[in-house]
């Protein structure tokens, strides 16, 4: 049997969905891509392969004897759960990152690696980093085709993947990339809560919902109620995604936590349950404002005590969306909570945020 043939044998036994293998090439017109998403202004300020594109576009930057990548596709659902209807009081996360799901697929692809180095050859593995934009790979590769919601699809499985790939100098046997596409269809599009999708697959991040909430600083007012119960990650585009739809007919439950003891945790409890989230610079506050702007949107007036609470906050962040989360509340207590927020409070983009929220609150009194 070929190495490839190995390979692929393997990692289909180590969970994998989807394999495939392609040349290490510089991917010029991703490249370029990228580059024009920066200066139109699309890319919301993300790093990751957005800070450097000609190195995450080719890979031999990093790995100078790079010859070939063998690519895996590892699907999360069924498995991750499903959140189900907005419940009062509860927030969700998206399927990605109800667990650390990239846990298996690191493993898959780091006993790839010990398989190629032990037939006499160099590899490295690959996955969620910098130095490679998996989903280039992925289409490539023929693991699945780039889709108008910007993630790779496939058959059977849709956009529920996860990406990584094996970087070696093996001269394994290319596949070539799948005569497939989305055709006609734009589900995905009007899925989308913010508009943030376009029909040439375009993402604009500055309105994705979950780049957004990942995003230091303050969550802009426009966005807020878009985000609903959500925590962390946005799903609809891909649950509108019909390749993926059998997938999430046998999902259990999952990605479900109640608001307010995620707001009673302190700062290493908070991280420590999520760790495998992405956080900037590790600031718990980050995930506390989210919760915040769930609160305010899946909350009643129970919670404007909690919220009060917030109010009085040493940090200016998370008192600001405390004061929208009161606002959209709304009602008599919440009239009276913010007003006397407003007469104590000296920062001025939070003070302004207040006398917003009264406004709110009293057309919702």
């Amino acid at each position: 049997m070929s190495l490839t043939q190995q390979l692929h044998d393997l990692a289909h036994r180590l969970g994998a969905d989807r394999t495939g293998v392609c040349t290490a090439d510089s991917f010029d017109a991703v490249a370029a891509s990228i580059h024009d998403r920066v200066a139109d202004g699309l890319h919301a300020g993300l790093g990751f392969t957005f800070k450097d594109p000609e190195r995450s576009t080719d890979v031999r930057q990093s790995f100078p004897w790079a010859h070939r990548l063998f690519v895996v596709g590892r699907a999360y659902v069924p498995g991750a759960g499903s959140p189900g209807p907005i419940r009062p009081g509860s927030t969700r996360v998206a399927r990605f990152a109800t667990a650390d799901h990239y846990a298996p697929l690191r493993a898959c692809l780091d006993e790839l690696a010990a398989t190629i180095e032990r037939a006499g050859y160099r590899a490295a593995s690959v996955s969620d980093d910098d130095r490679l934009v998996d989903r280039a790979a992925a289409v490539r590769a023929g693991v699945g085709w780039w889709g108008k919601n910007t993630m790779v699809l496939a058959p059977d499985v849709g956009p529920w993947m996860l990406l990584g790939s094996v970087v070696t100098d093996a001269p394994l046997h290319v596949d070539p990339p799948m005569a497939r596409s989305c055709g006609t269809c734009t589900a995905c599009i009007p899925a989308c809560p913010t508009g943030a999708l376009d029909t040439a697959g375009v993402l604009d991040a500055t309105r994705c919902l979950a780049a957004i909430l990942q995003q230091p600083g303050v969550i802009p007012r426009r966005f807020r109620k878009a985000i609903g119960d959500r925590l962390y990650g946005c799903d609809d585009c891909l649950e509108a995604c019909p390749p993926g739809r059998r997938r999430l007919e046998s999902d259990g439950d999952g990605g479900r936590h109640e608001i307010v003891a995620l707001l009673g945790m302190d700062d290493w409890s908070l991280l420590r349950r999520f760790e495998h989230f992405y956080v900037p610079k590790r600031r718990a506050g980050i995930l506390r404002r989210n919760a915040l702007v769930a609160l305010g949107n899946v909350g009643n007036a129970d919670e404007v005590p909690l919220l009060a609470g917030f109010l009085g906050h040493p940090v200016d962040l998370l008192r600001l969306h405390a004061a929208w989360a009161v606002g959209n509340i709304g009602g008599e207590l919440a009239v009276s909570v913010l007003r006397a927020a407003r007469s104590g409070e000296r920062t001025p983009d939070v003070a302004a945020e207040i006398d917003l929220a009264l406004i709110d609150a009293r057309i919702g009194a």
